[in-house]
């Protein structure tokens, strides 16, 4: 089982259901969840978060409710669900050898993507690691633009160049995942220096957010970034998704210091409650303003958890037994406290989230034949694009003058 305090923590930590402190505003009345009311409504609810965060260094702190109408919530449980089953047939297709090489699935930790992304605006700028198949489906992707991806063809995200760990979307400020551990924070750090450079002054400015794993948050680039980002006040978010293992190391064996919200010095901090969407949504909300309100930067720990290994190679099951997997599944799911929500709230009864799981299923199903009718991209023109550009990157259709191929002979000249 996981040892360190703060994982102690998250599996000890009782977060109050929907229906603990939820109440429903109607007609001027106020009527608690508690009462029996089962009617559907689209009537804002309010929840109680009490206990999902935890502040290092800020005078104010996420609010301890928020509220959420039904189409929003099932908005965020249909996000949810779709990532889930799309990494789960990414599983599939992977050990059917259809997608090759590294593949880094995100299953358990949905809640995180879908929050941050909630709360969120369109312009802030997100980059993250290796593991962000859904980081990309949120950021204006589709589930047959990351199977192509995943396939190698030319219909995926990234013309079938990129796999696994190279999805981008600059139309959408998704700015990729990192084939190199916790590269992507300095990359981070200048996506914030361009949103401070390009902020309207007297306006919030955008923000950006480096996701990476706990594995990733004792580098020295990290530090590094922290201090410009400091210095110059950047609109910075430094977001550890702490899973507890780095690749195969839990953090008590990692890193002398498990409490990464703190890990900035004099950089404030919040850990929340990675698992639950609502937490992490007005979580973010909470950080976005401080951030692009020119206060500086700040560390974000959110506290989760992947049911799967490291990566598809690894079982997950050598450094961790399937107990511990099977105690967060059946008390911590994110799906399942979604669901669960969902049903105290009034918001839709078990055969209605049944429909909608069932036609979910159906549509991914769906979109992986599509992603599996394109074809892998060819030498000309998709190996050639991208290399030049004569427009400043409006469009990239400029071939270099010369390819030298292995044969010489076979070179080509444009």
């Amino acid at each position: 089982m996981i040892a360190s305090k703060a994982a102690s923590l998250f599996l000890r930590r009782s977060i109050p259901t929907a229906a603990a402190a939820a109440t429903r505003s109607n007609a001027g009345r106020t009527i608690g969840a508690a009462s029996g009311a089962r009617m559907m409504s689209s009537d804002t609810v309010t929840f109680d978060l009490t206990g999902s965060f935890e502040t290092y260094k800020l005078d104010t702190a996420p609010n301890d409710t928020i509220e959420m109408t039904k189409e929003e919530l099932l908005e965020h449980f249909e996000l949810m669900y779709t990532m889930r089953r799309m990494e789960i047939t990414c599983d599939n297709e992977y050990k059917a050898r259809a997608i090759r090489g590294f593949c880094h699935l995100y299953d358990g930790q949905e809640a995180v993507a879908t929050g941050i992304n909630a709360a969120f605006d369109p312009e802030d700028s997100w980059i993250t690691s290796y593991r962000c198949h859904c980081t990309a489906l949120a950021r204006g992707g589709s589930v047959a633009s990351v199977l192509g991806e995943l396939f190698g063809n030319v219909d995926g995200q990234t013309q079938g160049k990129g796999g696994s760990m190279h999805f981008y979307n600059k139309a959408h400020n998704f700015f990729g995942g990192q084939g190199i551990v916790g590269a992507q924070v300095p990359v981070g750090l200048g996506l914030a220096f361009a949103n401070h450079y390009n902020a309207t002054p007297g306006k919030p400015m955008q923000v950006a957010i480096a996701c990476y794993g706990d594995g990733a948050a004792n580098q020295g680039q990290i530090w590094e970034s922290a201090n410009m980002a400091s210095l110059w006040k950047l609109p910075m978010i430094f977001c550890i998704e702490n899973n507890h293992y780095g690749m195969g190391t839990s953090i008590d064996r990692h890193s002398s210091h498990s409490d990464y919200y703190k890990m900035g010095n004099h950089i404030p901090g919040v850990r929340m409650d990675g698992m639950n969407v609502l937490a992490v949504k007005e979580g973010m909300r909470f950080v976005k303003d401080y951030v692009g309100q020119g206060n500086g930067p700040m560390y974000v720990e959110m506290m989760t958890y992947r049911y799967h290994g490291h990566s598809m190679s690894d079982p997950g099951t050598t450094y961790r037994n399937r107990e511990e997997i099977a105690l967060t599944r059946s008390t911590r799911d994110p799906l399942e406290f979604v669901k669960k929500t969902l049903i105290e709230a009034g918001f839709a009864d078990a055969e209605q989230i049944k429909e909608t799981e069932k036609r979910i299923r159906k549509e991914v199903a769906e979109q992986v034949k599509l992603a599996k009718s394109s074809s892998p991209p060819t030498i000309e023109p998709h190996l050639f694009q991208y290399v030049y550009s004569k427009d400043g990157g409006k469009e990239q259709n400029e071939f270099p003058p010369h390819v030298r191929m292995p044969d010489f002979a076979k070179s080509k000249w444009y």
